[in-house]
């Protein structure tokens, strides 16, 4: 029974360690596919295509580096961090009683300690990435994005009739749930105003601006990063290696663990 167990955990592990994999192999050939370029480099590309066959046509997969410049902020829900985009969650923690049966029908009770997502709320906003040369606007709403986590707080139950932290508020009558409450956790991640990053997308001037954003493309992702090609390149290809070493590993567990089964 317990090998049969086994190999059923490790099948899963499998699937989901490819999946996995898959993301960042598309991640990868994404990144060395984009063409690296600066904001000049794509004023005189669409300047080329405008004078060919008309200006809106440019459409270029690349990658450039510069730093966040935006004029008008977000400020974080929670912790009221500067930023072009949060991602604010609020989790309530409970204990409850779980009912537990071996293989010999006996029964035994336990608690556990659990928790669930009671809100969650993400926004972003354009900005603009400039380089030495000039500046191109980023729309980053569908956008992978790299961001630093600013906020990771429990707070014990209070009885109190509603939640409030930063912009945060919520009513507890709409947060029911199972089992007794012990607190609740907020969490909170950025990618704030202040720094420089690696935006991997789609050029185009439809909209009469040079402007960043997803590709028509499946497999040409669109990312922002907080580390340099390089730096990237070689964390993404470390990445594939682990995962692939863990795939191999869960495979060779659930074919052992299954002919242990058949014995």
């Amino acid at each position: 029974m317990a090998a049969i167990i086994l190999a059923a955990i490790t099948a899963i592990a499998a699937i989901v360690l490819y999946f996995v994999r898959r993301h960042y192999r598309f991640k990868l050939q994404s990144l060395l596919l984009a063409q690296p370029a600066t904001s000049l480099q794509l004023k005189e590309i669409a300047e080329h295509v405008a004078g060919e066959i008309g200006g809106g046509n440019l459409r270029q997969y690349v990658k450039m580096w510069g730093a966040i410049e935006v004029e008008q902020p977000l400020v974080s829900e929670l912790k009221q961090e500067s930023c072009v985009y949060y991602c604010s969650t609020v989790s309530r923690e409970y204990e409850e009683r779980v009912r537990k049966e071996d293989s010999e029908g006996k029964v035994t009770w336990t608690t556990e300690r659990r928790s669930e997502t009671i809100s969650q709320n993400r926004r972003s906003t354009p900005f603009y990435l400039r380089d030495q040369h000039g500046r191109v606007r980023v729309e980053p709403e569908s956008a992978a994005i790299a961001t630093i986590p600013v906020l990771d707080e429990f707070r014990p139950d209070s009885s109190a009739s509603s939640l409030i932290f930063g912009a945060f508020s919520l009513s507890l009558s709409t947060t029911a749930g199972l089992g007794k409450t012990l607190g609740y956790r907020y969490r909170e991640e950025i990618l704030p105003c202040d720094r420089s990053v690696l935006v991997v997308g789609a050029a185009s001037d439809e909209t009469g601006e040079l402007t960043l954003g997803p590709s028509s493309e499946a497999r040409q992702q669109f990312f922002i990063a907080l580390k340099p090609e390089t730096a990237l390149l070689q964390e993404v290809k470390q990445t594939i290696q682990w995962l692939t070493i863990g795939a191999i590993a869960s495979v060779v567990v659930t074919v052992v663990a299954a002919i242990a089964a058949l014995l």
